[in-house]
């Protein structure tokens, strides 16, 4: 369990194609040994296993499931990927509850600088739209944020400096592809109230 606030980030080094999946390797600044192997880590908003650390490199697995439903299907050697470790006991959440299990991939349809902050439009499968809720929680690569408009196939974000500056956010450009994850909450009262029809 996550909460969407990032203070880290990895660089992808090296990828490893397998027959049923791949297996990536992570530099990055978080401070793991091999007595961290099997923690989970969320990567750009996907929980992840740690398998190995070797020479400083983060090495996941990632199944044909994964990489179908995030958008690692286009991933690259040099991408920049958000990390968050899983929440300990007794810590402040900042953001909201994420589960690191993405939902479905979104795109930039434009991204607006609007005086220090940035204003940013997703476009979402239809299927998808109708969990979301306005002033709602969404989990957009792993970071917890608030949707401020709903549009009728897309939705809009706003991104303060500071977040823009520590996460992959300040990376992204029109028709980039990002990993979201609909507020736990929104799916189980929907799920609740699709049962007692």
């Amino acid at each position: 369990m996550f909460n969407g606030i990032i203070f880290n980030s990895g660089e992808i080094k090296k990828i490893t194609k397998r027959p049923k999946g791949i297996n990536i390797f992570l530099k990055s600044n978080l401070k793991l040994t091999t007595k961290d192997i099997g923690v989970s880590v969320a990567c750009d908003g996907v929980c992840l296993t740690l398998i190995s650390v070797q020479n400083k490199l983060l090495e996941f697995y990632l199944s044909n499931e994964t990489i179908l439903r995030s958008n690692f299907k286009k991933i690259v050697v040099g991408k920049i990927l958000n990390l968050e470790l899983p929440l300990k006991y007794k810590q402040q959440i900042s953001g909201h509850i994420c589960q690191g299990h993405v939902d479905c991939v979104g795109k930039v349809i434009s991204i607006k600088n609007v005086d220090k902050s940035y204003k940013f439009r997703f476009s979402i499968p239809p299927k998808f739209k109708q969990d979301l809720i306005e002033k709602a929680s969404i989990c957009i690569n792993g970071i917890s944020l608030t949707i401020s408009k709903i549009l009728p196939t897309s939705f809009e974000i706003w991104v303060i400096p500071h977040t823009y500056k520590l996460t992959n956010l300040s990376k992204l450009k029109k028709n980039s592809l990002v990993n979201i994850e609909i507020d736990i909450l929104s799916k189980y009262v929907k799920n609740y109230f699709n049962a007692k029809k």
